[in-house]
């Protein structure tokens, strides 16, 4: 039976990861656009703002740009947030064990241990895509697509190069998962107990009274604390994951060499570039995430106990 469930949480998890790359990634494109851009970067354009880079994209580089990337976008989503699910599912019925709830604490650390399994389990993903994403008409040596960015990676750089990144994005996953789901689980539970007692239900009547709405702002403000706090993370990996010089000189050396350079060249500013395109994709982003993973794990519960 908890095999079963775990399973319909990584089912949930991998549909909601999929609806919600399918009409974000346009600003996907230009966050991480945004973040790499220190003003010394030849073969990137320079844009003023998040609409003036979506229309420059469209008019220069078409639908093709916008949507640079897309394939390891909706593969790395899915696996990722299937993985989340599960691993954090997992990991909270294993402290269920032996205690009747869950205090933040257990939730935060059920929430780190989903994020840094899933982000050693997807940084090729990732990388793969970033790359694909900063790649321009003027770029020399394109790559044609995933599959051919992984052989010439490996054939270039090493195995060792589809980790880059992976120390900030292990920290990102971490705390950015952990502060995301807490903040939800613990805003979820604030608005069933205020219905409760309103009603006079039990919990579990509260539980049913959440519709999607609901859902939908509890995701987002879950989202904006997270992003809030771990953004600087971002920037620093998606400048370790830039592909090399045609000399194959890496531009960053480690994540201490990019927040020392990011400093010294941009100030704390440079930190939080691409911050605007990163809320608008995240913020209705992670409220269609838990609309639709709350409502197909309802649906799979239903059918299960149909099932019984």
């Amino acid at each position: 039976m908890a095999a079963d469930w775990q399973w319909e949480n990584a089912a949930a998890g991998s549909a909601a990861g999929l609806a919600t790359v399918s009409f974000t990634h346009p600003l996907d494109v230009v966050r991480t656009r945004f973040q790499v851009n220190d003003g010394r970067l030849l073969h990137l354009p320079t844009y003023k703002n998040t609409p003036h880079a979506l229309f420059t994209i469209a008019r220069t580089e078409g639908l093709r740009g916008l949507y640079a990337g897309f394939y390891p976008a909706v593969l790395g989503s899915t696996i990722s947030w299937g993985l989340y699910f599960f691993f954090y599912n997992n990991a909270k019925e294993r402290y269920l064990r032996s205690r009747a709830e869950l205090t933040p604490g257990l939730h935060l650390a059920s929430a780190a241990e989903a994020g840094a399994l899933v982000s050693c389990c997807t940084n090729p993903i990732w990388l793969v895509k970033t790359r694909l994403q900063l790649q321009t008409p003027q770029q020399a040596r394109p790559y044609s697509g995933f599959h051919d960015a992984l052989r010439t990676i490996l054939r270039e750089e090493g195995w060792k190069a589809l980790y880059k990144g992976l120390g900030p994005g292990l920290f990102l996953q971490i705390t950015h998962g952990a502060i995301q789901f807490t903040t939800y689980e613990e805003l979820r539970k604030m608005v069933i107990r205020f219905r409760t007692t309103e009603s006079e239900q039990s919990f579990n009547s509260g539980v049913n009274s959440l519709d999607s709405i609901d859902y939908a702002v509890l995701g987002a403000s879950s989202k904006l604390a997270a992003i809030s706090m771990t953004y600087p993370f971002q920037v620093i990996r998606a400048r370790l994951q830039q592909r090399p010089t045609i000399k194959g000189i890496p531009r960053y050396i480690d994540s201490w060499h990019v927040a020392k350079e990011t400093l010294r060249f941009e100030g704390y500013r440079g930190f939080y570039k691409g911050i605007t395109a990163n809320v608008l994709k995240n913020a209705p982003a992670a409220s269609v995430t838990f609309i639709v993973y709350e409502n197909v794990l309802n649906m799979l519960k239903l059918t299960r106990r149909k099932d019984i």
